[in-house]
């Protein structure tokens, strides 16, 4: 089982459930964490490979093939085990297609989704990102791409913060679980085109930087075309991680959509 942490609310019966990106762990949402427990139960996860999760603790997953659909099912295992009937999903990059895949198995388990800095479509730069990475994976070391990838989508220099704290906790990985992790590029694209076209009866708030230039196009369409269940919140002056760059804007939006929700 991939490793978790928990912080009760003994007044409060709904659960939050945080999963971060590739090359992350559950520490990018340290600024979420105070506010959030005040008011739902927090289950903070490190996927696979990823912070207390390595592989050398897990032992099973070395020779497994990397999938969005094992990956989501190893966030059901926790839920499974914690007796967690129903969530709200908090999710930043990578890991909101996670949390899609997840609701797309399990739509009953997901009470809404928060995607932050959400990944709907790979525009032409990211593309090239991802042929270069792949062309590169076996020759650089994977810190190197990492942190040309993090300068690529994180540019400005008020995204140095998130820049930082994404490049501190690559450092954790292994050369061979960012190759098994990178390997996932190979079937995104129609994952996320299954994403765009389907849209799910679950309440879902897309919650972007407006200077995440990569990413918030597609999420205007996308959010243009589904509108039973979404709904977009842009913050202004902010890049792609808008937990850590706008911490107490993200935090009041999110909490009052979920408080909202829970009414």
């Amino acid at each position: 089982m991939i490793s978790y942490t928990i912080y009760k609310n003994e007044h409060s019966d709904e659960w939050v459930t945080f999963v971060h990106g590739a090359g992350g762990s559950s520490n990018i949402w340290f600024k979420q964490i105070r506010d959030f427990k005040k008011h739902f139960n927090v289950l903070l996860l490190d996927l696979r490979g990823h912070g207390n999760s390595k592989d050398k603790l897990l032992p099973g997953f070395k020779k497994q093939h990397y999938a969005f659909k094992t990956i989501a099912e190893d966030i059901m295992e926790v839920i499974d085990h914690l007796k967690i009937e129903t969530s709200h999903f908090i999710g930043i990059s990578l890991g909101t297609i996670v949390i899609r895949q997840l609701a797309e198995m399990h739509p009953y388990r997901v009470k809404s989704m928060i995607l932050s800095g959400a990944i709907l479509k790979m525009n032409f730069r990211s593309q090239i990102l991802m042929r270069l990475g792949n062309t590169f994976k076996y020759v650089l070391p994977y810190l190197v791409l990492y942190k040309f990838f993090a300068f690529v989508i994180m540019p400005k220099k008020n995204h140095k913060q998130s820049r930082i704290l994404f490049i501190n906790e690559a450092k954790k990985l292994y050369q061979k679980e960012f190759i098994k992790w990178f390997k996932l590029t190979a079937e995104i694209n129609p994952v996320l085109r299954w994403f765009r076209q389907t849209e799910l009866d679950i309440p879902t708030l897309y919650v972007m930087g407006e200077e995440d230039y990569m990413f918030l196009p597609s999420v205007k369409q996308v959010v243009a075309n589904h509108t039973k269940t979404s709904e977009l919140f842009i913050i202004q002056n902010c890049g792609h991680v808008v937990n850590v760059e706008q911490a107490v804007i993200f935090n009041q939006k999110v909490i009052g959509y979920l408080r909202g929700e829970s009414k």
